[in-house]
């Protein structure tokens, strides 16, 4: 796939609307032949985004974590009470979580390529977890903690999260259950 500052316009409408429908209905059962039909293009068109539906479907995935994870970081941004900074960091996660379809997070779950992103992107919130425990317990916004185990702590239920695990034992959707981890966190590291 081109990357982002090469891609046609035409390239970056096609995959905003690939990610649309992914999101929406997952990816597992969808062929080429489908996509192109769904989308309204011609494999061809789809060729130029990627050589393959996994690259396809891996490449939509990734560009899909790349917004979230602006967006995510935009609303940190704006925010400065380290307590906040973690309930907001946490909450917009689930609010980037909330439009995914549970066939597309498992769909993801079971594809190798479109798994390795997503847990990547895992291990990336969990340390900026630890980075804003961090930053609170050194303002003096937190009560001396190990923020390395908090984040630990965050990191093994994110994965269970990603898993589905946190679900299936709950009935909580994904962004239901970040947003108790965000409640769950603040409230033990107060000071």
């Amino acid at each position: 796939m081109p990357p982002a500052a090469r891609r046609t316009a035409r390239q970056t409408d096609l995959l905003e609307r690939l990610v649309t429908l992914l999101v929406a209905e997952g990816f597992a059962s969808f062929t080429l032949d489908d996509l192109a039909e769904r989308l309204r293009c011609s494999k061809t068109t789809l060729y130029q985004l990627a050589r393959s539906k996994q690259g396809l479907v891996r490449e939509a995935v990734k560009h899909y974590f790349k917004n979230a994870t602006a967006a995510v970081e935009k609303q940190v941004a704006d925010t400065s009470a380290p307590a906040e900074r973690v309930v907001v960091y946490l909450t917009a996660v689930a609010e980037q979580l909330r439009p995914l379809s549970r066939q597309f997070l498992d769909d993801m779950a079971e594809f190798d390529a479109t798994r390795e992103v997503y847990e990547a992107n895992t291990r990336l919130a969990a340390d900026r977890i630890r980075q804003l425990i961090t930053e609170g317990v050194t303002a003096g916004a937190f009560r001396e903690v190990h923020a390395a185990f908090v984040g630990e702590v965050a990191a093994a239920t994110m994965q269970a999260i990603q898993r589905g695990e946190v679900s299936h034992r709950t009935g909580l959707s994904d962004s239901e259950a970040y947003a108790e981890l965000a409640s769950l966190i603040v409230h033990a590291v107060a000071s």
